[in-house]
């Protein structure tokens, strides 16, 4: 019984020393998550204006430079910027990530998957030790971008991507990512880098009239890459709230469930002493009548 007794109790240590931890990961992820959220709620508008414009431009104009990022080509060669976390303990958002990933290959292009010509640059380690691990063609240039995420190196992977496009190395260039909601939502998404997207409404008969100050060569080969810079960094803010949302809401469980666990231990706890001191109990009034009798 005694030995029982201490089996529960270094259990109820060690749930609690967990519980410690949790609570501790939690309050780090919600600071983080703070700075994080702010970050991409500020860039989105920017950024999605940005595209929209660049959109429409390459829609409605026809300029040599934005031809050659927007020129849809026969896909034989694609690359997938997979955007997951350095760490794990965050729920499914890493699964969730590599999950999309493999099925949009699976889907779309599992004739370029099949040969080979499916290339994965992967920003963050999880994914990159993922696709390593399960034998694919998987690049770690760019895994270490989350140690001191600023804006110039994630520019130079949006510049290295639209370079490679632009040698003819890929043909499409696709980001994985999960898009921030809020603390307990992300949607996880992949949207194309390249070649840039035409406006929806591409179809209609209307077409934007633009003034160009200097000439549009000028200056769209001077916006190009800047959009494009910044609707990749724009991702990247965006995986970044959802890693620290997502943390932060398994430790918040994880703590929960430690109560749930704590709480079963302390009632095994005390019917297991109450036991015991029943037993001791009996064996006291046994003696004690054995000796009178």
């Amino acid at each position: 019984m005694a030995g029982q007794l201490k089996e529960v109790r270094n259990r109820i240590k060690s749930v609690q020393s967990t519980q410690q931890i949790t609570k501790a990961m939690k309050m780090v992820s919600a600071a983080k998550l703070r700075r994080a959220q702010d970050a991409i709620v500020q860039m989105r508008p920017y950024a999605k204006k940005l595209q929209e414009m660049l959109s429409n431009i390459i829609t409605n104009t026809e300029v040599e430079g934005g031809n050659k990022l927007s020129a849809e080509r026969p896909v034989e060669k694609v690359l997938m910027i997979v955007i997951t976390s350095d760490r794990g303990l965050a729920g499914a958002y890493n699964a969730n990530v590599i999950k999309l990933t493999k099925h949009i290959i699976r889907e779309k292009y599992s004739n370029q998957s099949g040969k080979g010509n499916v290339t994965i640059w992967s920003i963050g380690k999880k994914g990159y030790e993922h696709f390593a691990k399960n034998n694919f063609k998987v690049t770690d240039t760019y895994k270490d971008i989350f140690l001191n995420l600023k804006f110039e190196a994630v520019q130079q992977a949006a510049q290295a991507a639209v370079q490679a496009f632009q040698n003819k190395e890929f043909d499409a260039i696709e980001i994985v990512y999960s898009e921030f909601k809020n603390a307990a939502t992300q949607r996880f998404v992949s949207e194309r880098f390249l070649p840039i997207p035409k406006s929806e409404n591409a179809g209609s008969t209307t077409k934007a009239d633009f003034i160009f100050d200097p000439n549009k060569e000028e200056l769209i080969a001077e916006l190009m890459p800047k959009i494009l810079n910044t609707q990749l960094f724009k991702a990247v803010l965006d995986a970044n709230a959802s890693e620290h949302g997502a943390r932060m809401t398994a430790m918040d469980k994880a703590s929960e469930n430690a109560n749930e666990l704590l709480r079963s231990l302390k009632i095994s706890y005390n019917r297991a002493r109450q036991a015991a001191i029943t037993t001791e109990l009996t064996e006291i009034v046994s003696g004690a009548a054995a000796l009178r009798g």
